[in-house]
This record gives C-alpha cells, structure tokens and sequence, in this order.
C-alpha cells in the first residue's frame, strides 16, 4: 500500500490515522522525505516540466513535437537489481540513483532516442527520510546529467512485507526520436566498426553472483582489500556510467556515422551485441583490446573461475557498444574519448559465409547477429 506521502508528481497524502499507524505506515515521515528531496527533484525541471512539484500527474510540455515530422516516442524502465543490499549493508544511498537513471535511460539513447522525462518507484519496510532523500537525489543528479527531467515519483512503505532497512528501486524513462532516423540492425553494414565504450564498474547487473561469491569467501562488504584498493562494498557501489550525454553530442556531431547502439546490461557482451545486429551478421569481439578491471579479475579469482565463464553475466569492462561506419570510427572514438568516455575498437562487422559455431546469436528474443568473444584478456 502507498505511504501516501506528498511526494512528486504521483502520490497523495492521506490523513493519518492511529489504524494506519498501528500498521506501521508513518505518513509524517514520508512528508518529510518529500521536503529533503524537493530541491534536487526541482533542480531537473527545465521550461517543459508544467505544473512544478507535488502534483497527482506530473505534466510534460510536448509542443515541440511539432518540429518533428513524425516524432516517436521511445519508452524504458528497469531497476538496479541486488545491487541495493550492499548499499542497504553500508548505510551509503547515495549512488544507487544514479544506477536507476543509467539502467533506465541509457536504455532510451541506444535507439537514437532524446530522453525526456523519468519517473521512479521506491518500496520500502520503514521511511527513512534522509535514506529516502539520498536515493532520490542520486536519481536527480542522474537526470540532470542525461537531460531528462524527473518529473513524478512514489514511495511506498510496507511493514511486514519488507524489513525496516529494507527497499528496492525502479523507474521508467520516456523519450523522443525522428521516424528514420532511429538506429538499430537496419543500418549496419558489412565492414562497420564495432567501438567499446569503458565501464565505471560492474554498473548494476550480476550482483546475485557478487554477493554469491563473497559469501563463499565469507568477504564482508566493509572489508578492505588492497586487490581492489578500497572497501569491498565500495568499491562495488561505484555507480553506473552515464552514456546518454556523450552519445547525444556524437549524434549531433557526425549524424550518420552512428548504426547501431548497444547497452550492456544482463547477458554480458556477447548477447547484448547480437541484438543489435542485423540476421546473417557476425562480430568476433577481440578481448585483447583491453583489460577487464580488477573488480572483476579480483571476484573470478575468488570464485575460482576464469573471467571467460563470467561473459554471460558482467561487462567486464565494457558498458555501452556502437557499430559506426568504417570511414567514422577514429572520430568516433577521439569524440567519445574527449567527452569523458575511453573507447576503442573490438571488432568489425562481417557479413560473409561463416562457421557460427560457438558464437551467440541472438537473445531476449531477438533474432539477430552472432558474436563470439576471441583470444584472451590483455593484461
């Protein structure tokens, strides 16, 4: 059931009862959430938020849809997964926003879309206003970074169901592309350049298995490890890399040279790159082309496994992929670079007959390209 606090753009207050508060839901509390995190929500706001802060809806001025011949409305929402219980284990809220906003609208950009609006959800056992307040300012700065206005939002408190230090986060993002001019497998080619774009992390995908292999080691989040150089929990909490920004300015700056885009989130490189390729393509993915950070060297040791059996599940360094024309690659990389994103290139798109054997072709039920990960890790 709602808290039924004034937050944003989406919740109501109810008036408190002593039923509802022998229920355990504090409506005060959740008044006072609202009040510490007014300012960072109001800060993402710009001239087509309508109606400012604390509505039932929030309103998003769509006038300049017509400037678009036939705008497109693109759509996303996720959450960040187990990655929550370690930020709960350390009493630190303050990044687990910015991994929504990367989850979420990072997902807008891969079709070429401008992201627009986000709202977010949070459920949780107690209200803890400064908790509270904390995770939705992560999201703020992740919006102001991306260009996207949070425009609503809602927290719920569940006694019984979730423990008072308890709560998950989710969100969902809307943007705009011009019809034609959405990227995707239709406009790759035989001989594109496939350009890696670096990780700050293990961003916000494959914490079940995290937390699986420090539990086997009995590794506590608030241990110190001088492999990692920092505290395990941390180090881990490092947030997601926002990319939207970056890629928008490329967009703008070699409209044209950009294919196809892909966002490397749950199923690892492989899957996620066949999904953006068109069928009857393949990439040979060199992973001699970088090395994968020490967060990931560090846990598949502890795991007793080698990084190649955690493909499937972590970035390994590698969190957002673009397919660009050949004669566009070396600019597309100092552009990325420059902008605060380390790129390079991993592979290139062949469209000849080839033995696919071994290579993943497809996922999530798109039947796409295939992509096999060649040779071994740089050092």
């Amino acid at each position: 059931m709602p808290i039924g606090a004034a937050r944003y753009a989406g919740a109501v207050t109810e008036n408190s009862s002593s039923s509802y508060a022998a229920a355990g839901v504090d409506t005060a509390a959740g008044d006072r959430a609202v009040e510490l995190m007014k300012a960072a929500v109001s800060a993402t706001h710009g001239p087509n938020v309508v109606g400012g802060f604390g509505g039932f809806a929030g309103l998003y001025d769509a006038s300049f849809f017509k400037d678009y011949k036939h705008p497109l409305m693109a759509t996303s929402t996720d959450g960040v997964g187990t990655k929550v219980a370690i930020a709960q284990a350390l009493d630190k809220h303050d990044t687990i926003g910015q991994d929504l906003v990367g989850m979420v609208v990072d997902d807008i950009i891969v079709v070429g879309a401008k992201p627009l609006f986000m709202t977010d959800y949070i459920a949780c056992g107690k209200v803890v206003p400064s908790r509270i307040a904390d995770i939705v300012a992560g999201i703020a700065r992740g919006c102001s970074a991306t260009g996207t206005a949070l425009v609503g939002g809602e927290t719920a408190e569940h006694p019984g169901l979730l423990g008072p230090d308890d709560y998950d986060v989710a969100g969902a993002a809307t943007g705009v592309v011009e019809a034609g001019s959405q990227l995707g497998p239709h406009l790759v080619a035989d001989g594109d350049v496939v350009i890696a774009m670096e990780s700050s992390g293990i961003h916000s995908n494959g914490f079940s298995l995290v937390r699986h292999i420090l539990a086997n080691n009995k590794v506590g989040y608030s241990d110190h490890l001088n492999e990692l150089g920092g505290v395990v929990g941390e180090v881990l909490l490092e947030p997601t890399r926002l990319y939207t920004m970056p890629l928008l300015n490329l967009l703008d700056a070699q409209p044209g040279a950009v294919h196809s885009l892909s966002h490397v989130t749950g199923g690892g490189i492989a899957a996620n790159l066949a999904r953006v390729l068109p069928v009857g393509s393949w990439v040979e993915v060199e992973r001699s082309t970088w090395s994968p950070p020490a967060v990931f060297r560090v846990l598949s040791d502890m795991a007793g496994s080698s990084l190649e059996s955690a493909e499937g599940t972590w970035n390994l360094g590698i969190g957002m992929i673009a397919i660009v024309a050949a004669d566009a690659a070396d600019a597309t990389i100092a552009a990325l670079t420059a902008d605060g994103i380390p790129s390079w290139e991993v592979g290139r798109v062949s469209m000849a007959a080839h033995d696919l054997s071994g290579f993943e072709q497809g996922a999530k039920g798109v039947n796409g390209g295939a992509v096999r990960l060649n040779g071994r890790y740089g050092n």
